[in-house]
């Protein structure tokens, strides 16, 4: 029995019951929100099970979707390895931060609009998300990426009232759009060229219409490129993810950690065949992902925002997910996907428990010796920073960090293998400061501990998946993307793979140097004339806000004062300010007054009589 369908149904009927009924009490809203996603959940553990057991890709079509002449693309889901994957991702971390938020929103409802509004939006985001990543065909992958793109929009101005959060997920709409732009166009240029969206089709007839190099395929890519990095937050559309964390913390772990702004790898990665007849743009990819991992890097070291340290860093991974995907590492930029989806999530969900214990302050300046009276929170943010730095062997986030590293060295991108290498410096220098300041230290607020089971379990099942339990599952992608062997190697991967882990400790040990105890040295070198220009440059993440203020905001607003008034407007105007005049003289007949409508008749039927005597 195909039971695809049910996956994203469940998470539907949990959303239009949520938004019918709105009033409901806070713990039905939770209970069908959280409930919704775990019999999603459960349908797609049987189905990857059965997947696994017969490595059989197939789909199921519901319906017609459009019938326009020959374009007739159907409401059809495909599973194979990569959606068995993201299928997984999806509904597993989403149930556990669902399950997470029906604790979070309880302590943090004050003058918010519902429960039941926030769970029906995060189950729409669900609903979405697993149609971009089911779809078989590129237009209901469309519907899909539109579709956590609204409702993005809708969980990050969740507290709307507040007008900087309302203004956070304008911006986060906004960007994401002209991304969004970039991938229709896109899917334009693939229809009037093979006649079809459906997936299959084009990664099969592809190669047979275009060489490569060819010009036509560098368009293509590139564009898919441009949705790519405006939905994953990459250079240069990745100023939006640090100002949606206005939202709550929950969302910031679905969306913009586990799931949504991975949708421009999974993107890639599906249309691998249309990139792998680009190799320049393949190659761009990589650059980008370079870039974008050291600029974010550096901006999280400047962060006093816990959530937006977690935001730069969210940035910086997906920046690895694409130096893989460039390097033609396909297969270890998914794995580093899920990987990232574990520790991401876990981070989050502690942070946000951190937030509540400490009366929502977010500051980790002003928190402090929370490892004492947070001690839950203290070890799983030890296990899940220790991912995210990927220390070897214990975490699971060495094991797809290494692999990238290996694979872009062993594939001969020694520049980007460099990049990768300072960033995993940056990333463990950056993860433990945030640490060893919040946690460490003089205390200097009180906080209480969360409990109950929706607070423990969520971040003791990540936190156990982030550790190398985590590395034993392996997506199925041997049938789905290419394989790219870079190599054993031998001794130079054995050397390589030290040299990672190494700069990984190393970077933990400065952390540790510079922010444990008094933190007078790093007090000291942020204080000096060059050391505070660079804290204040990075701190506003090199001041790419300020640039595109500068260059697209300004002169836009400028244009449309100047043009305010313009002459085609006037000239248009002339018409329906014609129209007015005369009705203003016409009302001036219509007094009421009996003589006037006497003399208006009979001077009326003068006129005709004049007209016909003398015409």
């Amino acid at each position: 029995m195909n039971l695809l369908a049910l996956t994203v149904l469940f998470p539907l009927l949990g959303s239009v019951t949520l938004s019918f009924f709105p009033r409901m009490s806070d713990r039905a809203a939770a209970t069908i929100g959280a409930g919704s996603i775990g019999l999603s959940a459960l349908v797609s553990a049987m189905i990857i099970y059965g997947f696994a057991a017969s490595g059989e890709a197939y789909g199921q079509t519901l319906w017609t979707w459009v019938s326009v002449g020959d374009f007739t693309p159907a409401f059809a889901l495909y599973l194979d390895g990569l959606s068995a994957t993201m299928l997984g991702v999806i509904t597993g971390v989403g149930f556990l931060i669902h399950l997470f938020a029906g604790w979070y929103m309880k302590h943090d409802l004050e003058g918010g609009p519902g429960m039941g509004r926030f769970f029906a939006y995060m189950n729409l985001f669900i609903v979405a998300m697993l149609l971009l990543v089911l779809g078989d065909n590129l237009f209901l992958l469309f519907l899909g990426w539109e579709g956590v793109g609204l409702c993005s929009y809708l969980l990050i101005g969740y507290y709307y009232k507040d007008e900087a959060n309302a203004w956070a997920a304008f911006k986060a709409f906004l960007i994401t759009r002209i991304g969004d732009v970039f991938l229709a166009i896109g899917l334009f240029l693939l229809f009037t060229t093979f006649d079809t969206l459906d997936i299959q089709t084009l990664l099969e007839e592809a190669p047979k219409a275009w060489a490569e190099g060819d010009t036509m395929a560098n368009i293509a890519a590139l564009l898919l490129l441009g949705g790519a990095v405006g939905k994953s937050a990459q250079l240069p559309l990745q100023t939006w993810l640090p100002d949606a964390m206005a939202g709550p913390t929950p969302v910031s772990a679905l969306i913009h950690a586990a799931t949504m702004v991975t949708a421009g790898v999974y993107l890639i990665a599906r249309t691998h065949v249309i990139f792998e007849l680009a190799p320049a743009v393949l190659t761009l990819v990589g650059v980008i992902g370079a870039l974008t991992l050291l600029l974010a890097g550096f901006a999280a070291l400047c962060q006093t925002d816990i959530k937006r340290v977690l935001a730069y860093s969210t940035m910086s991974q997906i920046g690895y997910m694409f130096l893989a995907l460039g390097v033609g590492a396909w297969d270890a930029a998914i794995f580093h996907l899920m990987i990232h989806a574990f520790f991401k999530a876990l981070l989050f969900l502690a942070s946000g428990s951190v937030i509540i214990a400490c009366h929502h302050e977010q500051n980790i300046f002003k928190m402090g010796g929370l490892r004492k009276r947070l001690p839950l929170d203290y070890w799983v943010f030890i296990i899940g920073g220790a991912a995210l730095a990927a220390l070897p062997l214990i975490t699971a986030g060495f094991y797809s960090k290494d692999e990238i590293l290996w694979m872009s060295f062993a594939n001969g991108h020694y520049i980007l293998w460099f990049a990768g290498l300072a960033g995993a410096f940056l990333t463990a220098l950056y993860t433990f400061r945030m640490i060893f300041i919040a946690f460490h230290g003089e205390e200097k607020l009180h906080a209480h501990a969360g409990t109950g089971i929706a607070h423990h379990l969520p971040l003791i099942v990540l936190a156990i998946l982030s550790t190398f339990v985590g590395a034993w599952i392996h997506p199925p992608l041997a049938d789905v993307l290419p394989v790219h062997e870079g190599g054993e190697h031998g001794t130079i991967k054995i050397i390589i793979e030290l040299l990672s882990s190494v700069v990984a400790i190393v970077g933990l040990g400065v952390a540790a140097a510079l922010f444990l105890g008094k933190r007078e040295k790093a007090e000291h070198m942020a204080s000096g004339p060059v050391g505070m220009r660079l804290w204040r440059f990075w701190h506003h993440a090199w001041g790419f806000d300020t640039l595109y203020d500068l260059v697209f905001v300004r002169p836009y607003l400028m244009l449309t004062r100047l043009h305010r008034r313009d002459w085609i407007n006037s000239t248009v105007n002339i018409a329906p300010q014609f129209a007015l005049m005369l009705n203003s003289a016409l009302v001036t007949t219509q007094n009421g007054r009996l003589r006037w409508y006497a003399i208006s008749l009979f001077a009326g039927a003068a006129v005709l009589l004049a007209a016909l005597l003398f015409g």
